[in-house]
């Protein structure tokens, strides 16, 4: 599992006219499944991705195309963890050891 931390890399009104495009970026990546939340940080100085089910080299290359990345409006910190634990409503997505 993966936490991605985006910092912003420019200003929030350049950012602004993209967030569309971030946000059909994001749904995509719902809808297939490899996302599971996602978030703008407070205060709004970057944002929070949580995703799943590909590895670092696979998330690394979706992030790529990411408009906030294509447009060099984030950088991303890539977090890898082993979920060992998880709450009732994610009972199934606890990882094993490696």
């Amino acid at each position: 599992m993966f936490v991605v931390l985006l910092t912003y890399t420019q200003p929030l009104e350049k950012l602004e006219p993209y967030l569309p495009a971030h946000r059909q970026f994001l749904a995509k990546h719902y809808a297939s499944g490899v996302l599971l939340a996602s978030g703008p940080q407070i205060p709004r100085t970057g944002g929070v991705i949580i995703a799943r089910g590909l590895s670092r080299e696979q998330l690394q290359s979706l992030l790529a195309a990411d408009p906030f990345a294509q447009n060099a409006l984030a950088d991303y910190q890539v977090i890898e963890f082993q979920a060992r634990a998880c709450a009732p409503q994610l009972a199934g997505w606890e990882e094993s050891e490696r």
